[in-house]
């Protein structure tokens, strides 16, 4: 029941057909009894810059989840950013302070390394591939390479974008060994899919899935639908993998500490979502 009493979370993105979040928050702050909802808000890029700073005017906003494409454009609209939206240089949680500053976190890479680590997946001396160095994938690269990882090897359809990203992580952790510009999964322990590859039908795979090999885990962000095709086809090879929803599951009780509410376990946000795909 939503009241004149009722605080909001604006889930900000475009489109927002996929979104998923507020069927597994709301369920929550309604077993919790937290008068609170989160909202999706389809929110054009050339619309973004100005409505951010305008529905943080209202007072009954908590704060805003931030998803595609907005979360790299996000970084420059804060007054107060983490380490990790530095290294990531991109946001996915924002919130207003007690003097009004806009204060932003990122969470998708420590989302999506809880889960791996929680499935057996040995990160420390890995070697990682992560294709796409959009928001969420320079988040869990970000995020690999403070678990330990040994080498990342980084591609966008953007080449600019891998190779920045790569220039960051080796600022910040000069030990890795990071290489841009190609995608072959074969040699390595760990395999991202951190682009929208598996949104729509008929979308072609991320990477050449006969050059993976069967030891090696798979990780998915696409969450339309729980099997992607790519999932699917690394599942027939043998591999483990990690559902996209996995990653937001992972994340959503660091979410909930960063914006002041009662926190949770991964297990019991499962247990009451509504998810459909």
């Amino acid at each position: 029941m939503i009241t004149g009493n009722t605080s909001f979370i604006a889930h900000i993105g475009w489109p927002t057909h996929a979104f998923k979040a507020p069927m597994i928050y709301n369920p929550y702050f309604e077993q919790a009894g937290i008068d609170t909802i989160v909202v999706p808000m389809g929110c054009r890029p050339e619309d973004f810059r100005t409505f951010l700073r305008a529905v943080f005017s209202l007072g009954n906003i908590r704060g805003a989840l931030i998803t595609m494409p907005h979360k790299v454009t996000t970084v420059d609209l804060l007054d107060e950013a983490s380490p990790t939206v530095r290294i990531a240089n991109a946001c996915n949680a924002v919130k207003r302070n007690a003097a009004g500053q806009l204060v932003g976190d990122m969470f998708d890479g420590e989302g999506f390394v809880r889960g791996l680590l929680r499935k057996g997946c040995v990160l420390r001396g890995a070697r990682a591939l992560v294709v796409g160095a959009g928001g969420v994938g320079s988040a869990i690269a970000a995020s690999l390479a403070a678990a330990g990882i040994g080498a990342i090897t980084l591609f966008d359809a953007r080449a600019e974008s891998a190779d920045a990203l790569g220039g960051r992580i080796k600022t910040h952790y000069p030990s890795i060994a990071v290489a841009t510009g190609a995608k072959d999964p074969a040699g390595h322990d760990v395999v991202v899919n951190a682009t929208p590859m598996g949104m729509n039908d008929g979308d072609e795979l991320p990477v050449d899935v006969s050059r993976i090999a069967p030891s090696t885990f798979v990780g998915e962000v696409v969450m339309k639908t729980e099997m992607t095709a790519f999932l699917k086809a690394v599942q027939a090879r043998g591999c483990r993998f990690q559902i996209g929803s996995d990653m937001l599951f992972e994340q959503i009780p660091a979410y909930l500490e960063f914006f002041g509410f009662p926190t949770t376990t991964p297990e019991n946000l499962r247990a009451i979502a509504t998810l459909k795909y």
